[in-house]
């Protein structure tokens, strides 16, 4: 037997014995065999034990690596279920993983598995941690890991996609597969915690039964730890469904329909207010807003490909009866391409630029959704383009200043430009047309060139019909999202055989530019929700004023009569008249994050006056009620911006 083990550096070893990647890290130094806790092995994650007996890639996996953090997470999870089965030998399991952002194991018994449990589920495990148990890797048959599991059918199910010798870990009696790689011993972990219970649909189908799915993490360092608990504390704080009720923003009930979102009035105001301000952004750049609606014949989405690429996430269409398919809309390029051909167009109109707010609705999977960010109907605040061949550079660079404009009125500065291309060897996903891609290509990133501007370039990230500029987000959240987008497309022209006549009188073909400035109400709203904790700028905020009287008697009338002035100036303001104590009723108006709560007694209304109290602080200050609204209004005016 010969063999040769190519490291990282490229450095090679050469073996005439089988050896373990434990044995090649103390071959390689005495330190790294210490801290050697798994490997990689031609991009394949394996256990420390694991026998090389070939030639191979491998990379010695330490608690240095994010692998070994998987390593770690892994271990705690397979601790986990043993000190659970223990605890409930009826008890199923279901999925488990380890990635990233810590790990999970779902569970299923008749009577689920509380979030009390789990300090109690902790205190087992540091007692299996302290003792060092061993954790053995075997290969046992199928069949006698299907008997052993006999009567958990979830884990029978698992087990068909397994070969016929499967890899298992074993600490005393506990016994279960599907694990790349464990520690060797459980004295090995280090810093854990249990942090959430939750359902969980098996498999991640809805018609699946709900399993219990109980969340952790770990880290080899307890500062790391601490760290990353407090990140999601920050994150509870953030998460936009927690504000949304706690602000009575919106609901989703799956009672009446998951995914689809209700707007309360305050939410609704937020929405009705950006809906209007984006609005006549666009028709002051020249947009022409249009209303289509949200059927459309199949036909349509079949010329445009639609049908053929994103069948999946399109509801199924509707028969009528008389040989018409309806469909409700995923997507409004073909609603405004019809608006677009609905007149014979010269060169001398173009650029034809036509937007809207258009509802569209999306078969998105129940496990999927997520209060705004995931849903079944959006509304996009949607843009369709139609230019001649040498106005796409300009249009380009117009619509991108127009999308920095937005981002500055809501102070969104933490974004990045991402040129996203087709993958020329996926044939299935992207419109074939090699010299329709290379050219579009071509010109979107000559556009990004000329206008000096940094982007990153993906691969396999384009539409179908054509590549794109995404505009990343990073979310209060931590997470990475597309914001805005522009999106060049020669395809849906020819398909849908768009021309203008030229200045030469013929029929010419347009170039059409697809644009989202700020993506869906939904999803923006959301983002937006986490951003600002829910203390949205003033003129963004539902609610602007809220107005208490110190008595409901002796100065009702007068907050009413501040609040009428408000209202006549255009301003968002509300009475308190509920019957609490004043210290309440200001504690209220801080909750709900309301820019400025104007407490009004003998002093003020003899004064014709308010005393102002804004939002996040102690600091009350009298003011004439001219005072006030010419303050409120600049903080309007200048979009709440602090150097304006």
């Amino acid at each position: 037997m010969s063999f040769v083990i190519t490291l990282p550096d490229g450095s090679k070893r050469d073996f005439d014995e089988a050896l373990t990647i434990s044995d090649l890290a103390h071959g390689i130094s005495t330190s790294l065999g210490k801290a050697a806790l798994a490997g990689k092995v031609d991009g394949q994650l394996q256990p420390a034990d694991y026998e090389l007996n070939a030639d191979a890639e491998v990379a010695i996996i330490t608690d240095k690596d994010d692998e070994g953090l998987t390593v770690l997470r892994a271990t705690v999870a397979f601790v986990l279920e043993a000190v659970a089965k223990k605890a409930y030998p009826e008890l199923h399991f279901g999925e488990h993983a380890a990635d990233e952002d810590g790990f999970f194991v779902d569970t299923d018994k008749e009577e689920q598995i509380k979030i009390s449990e789990l300090p109690k589920f902790e205190k087992e495990i540091q007692k299996v941690i302290k003792s060092g148990a061993k954790i053995e890797r075997v290969q046992l048959p199928k069949s006698e890991l299907a008997d052993m599991f006999e009567g958990d059918p979830y884990k029978l199910e698992l087990l068909k996609a397994e070969s016929d010798l499967v890899t298992a870990y074993q600490l005393g009696d506990f016994v279960d597969f599907g694990f790349a790689a464990l520690l060797p011993n459980t004295g090995k972990i280090k810093q854990f915690k249990l942090l959430s219970v939750a359902g969980a649909y098996w498999q991640g189908q809805s018609a699946n039964p709900m399993l219990q799915r109980i969340s952790g993490t770990a880290f080899f360092k307890k500062a790391d730890l601490d760290a990353d608990l407090k990140r999601r504390e920050e994150i509870k704080e953030r998460d936009h469904r927690k504000i949304g009720r706690d602000l009575d923003l919106f609901f989703v009930d799956p009672k009446v329909g998951a995914g689809l979102p209700y707007w309360l009035p305050k939410g609704a105001t937020i929405r009705r207010v950006i809906e209007r301000y984006i609005t006549d952004k666009e028709v002051a750049r020249g947009y022409q807003h249009v209303y289509t609606p949200v059927l459309m014949n199949l036909d349509a989405y079949k010329t445009s490909g639609h049908w053929q690429h994103y069948r999946d996430d399109m509801f199924p269409p509707m028969d009528m009866g008389d040989g018409e398919m309806l469909e409700i809309r995923p997507m409004n390029c073909p609603s405004h391409i019809q608006i677009y051909k609905h007149h014979i167009r010269s060169y001398r109109e173009l650029p034809i630029r036509i937007a809207e707010l258009g509802m569209m609705h999306r078969y998105e999977k129940s496990g999927a959704l997520s209060g705004l960010q995931r849903v079944r109907e959006m509304t996009l605040n949607d843009g369709h383009t139609f230019v001649t061949l040498d106005q796409v550079k300009d249009e380009f660079a117009r619509t991108l200043q127009l999308i920095m404009d937005v981002y500055k009125d809501f102070d969104i500065t933490d974004y990045y430009f991402r040129l996203s291309y087709r993958d020329p060897k996926n044939t299935e996903k992207y419109f074939a047309n090699d010299e329709m891609w290379e050219r579009s290509q071509s010109m979107l990133k000559g556009a990004m060139d000329d206008m000096g501007l940094d982007y990153v370039e993906a691969e396999g990230e384009a539409a179908f019909y054509g590549p794109k500029l995404d505009i990343q987000t990073k979310t209060a959240l931590g997470s990475d999202e597309t914001m805005s987008t522009i999106q060049l497309d020669f395809m849906l022209p020819e398909q849908f055989d768009l021309t203008y006549v030229g200045q030469d009188g013929e029929d010419h073909r347009p170039v059409m530019i697809h644009r989202g400035i700020v993506g869906t109400m939904e999803r923006f709203i959301a983002y937006l929700i986490e951003m600002y904790k829910g203390a949205f700028p003033t003129w963004l905020a539902p609610v602007q004023v809220e107005i208490i009287p110190v008595n409901l008697d002796a100065h009702g009338d007068y907050a009413k009569s501040i609040r009428d002035e408000l209202n006549s100036r255009g301003f968002r303001a509300e009475v308190n008249f509920r019957n609490e104590k004043l210290g309440y009723k200001i504690r209220e108006a801080q909750t709900q994050k309301v820019p400025y709560t104007l407490v009004l007694g003998d002093k003020e209304m003899q004064a014709n006056g308010v005393n102002v109290r804004r939002y996040g602080t102690e600091e009350e200050i009298s003011k004439s009620l001219t005072e006030f609204i010419t303050e409120i209004d600049q903080d309007v005016k200048s979009y709440s911006r602090k150097n304006n």
